[in-house]
């Protein structure tokens, strides 16, 4: 980039370098306006307010190297003056990483941290990592994690391997397996559940998922039992085909068998025989990842759950 933000209210002209070419508009002021509300940078846009070679363009327009930015006055933090973190949350995550080089770092993420600022949070996991990598000026979110769930998550510490995993996740180079602790028996005949998701806003306003085969999107999740505990619960893996927002939340709903500690999807009795047992989460996990890299070889992690996963688990399939 040739210019940087500023902390007073000034209109912005910002050069696209070629690095950046293909970057949707709306993910490119993302990054570059830290601590700015995401619905701030989406009203801009909505608005006209933000123009690309003088002229108005949509969230999804994607930039090509030379264009000229046009960034209306909006207060930016200074780059050197972030939020800051409690050490021990920083320390949680620094200890969280699975494995890193000069261009990729994998995480653990426990459960309970969101990926990213926004929605009342002041900070995320990318936020933390930009206080504890201050040198990776380029560190972006591969993919996402719900704050719940736990887990691997991927962050590029280059714009190359950002742009290389973008590729892989579009086509069927990534393979992510989760296990997830479900009701019931799981029938041993669902290995696959192909229903199309769309999102709806509820009156409250909270927005939800819900299967919708006329409007939604094609979505499609493999499964497979790991583990039985009689009648009361299942432990199984999730291969989610498709990327879907709480896509696999929704699809073992629709099969029948809720996630224990889904308070959006969930059944509340289930959730809370397994509280009682000690299990006050979640039981969603990214647990396996296997990712191309660009140099050709393959990068195979798994990830342990965390102890309230295992004590819990541990608990269910005690004698009674």
């Amino acid at each position: 980039m040739t210019t940087t933000a500023p902390s007073t209210p000034a209109v912005q002209l910002l050069e696209v370098s070629p690095e950046y070419a293909g970057q949707r508009i709306d993910n490119f002021l993302l990054a570059r306006l830290k601590g700015v509300p995401k619905t701030l940078i989406y009203r801009i846009l909505r608005k006209g307010e933000v123009r690309v070679n003088k002229g108005r363009i949509k969230p999804e327009y994607k930039l090509q190297a030379g264009d000229i930015v046009r960034v209306p006055p909006v207060r930016v933090p200074e780059r050197d003056e972030p939020v800051p973190l409690a050490q021990g949350l920083l320390q949680r995550l620094e200890a969280s990483i699975v494995f890193e080089d000069k261009a990729l770092i994998v995480i653990n993420k426990p459960c309970g941290i969101a990926v990213h600022g926004g929605s009342g949070l002041t900070y995320g996991v990318i936020e933390a990592f930009r206080q504890l990598r201050p040198d990776c000026k380029e560190l972006e979110l591969v993919h996402r994690l719900d704050r719940d769930t736990s887990g691997l998550l991927m962050i590029a510490k280059k714009r190359s391997m950002l742009r290389h995993l973008h590729t892989a996740l579009r086509g069927d180079g990534v393979d992510k397996r989760y296990m997830a602790l479900v009701r019931g028996n799981w029938a041993a005949s669902i290995k696959q559940v192909r229903a199309s998701l769309g999102k709806s806003n509820l009156r409250s306003g909270e927005r939800m998922v819900e299967v919708d085969e006329e409007e939604g999107k094609e979505s499609v999740t493999v499964f497979k039992v790991l583990r039985r505990f009689g009648d009361f619960a299942t432990l199984i893996e999730a291969k989610p085909i498709t990327g879907r927002t709480h896509q696999i939340r929704v699809h073992t709903l629709h099969a029948g068998h809720c996630i224990a500690g889904d308070t959006k999807y969930g059944d509340e009795d289930f959730s809370k025989e397994i509280r009682d047992l000690g299990g006050k989460r979640l039981f969603l996990h990214a647990y396996m990842l296997t990712v191309p890299l660009p140099d050709g070889s393959e990068l195979k992690l798994q990830a342990p759950v965390d102890e309230m996963w295992a004590k819990t688990v541990e608990r269910l399939s005690a004698p009674l």
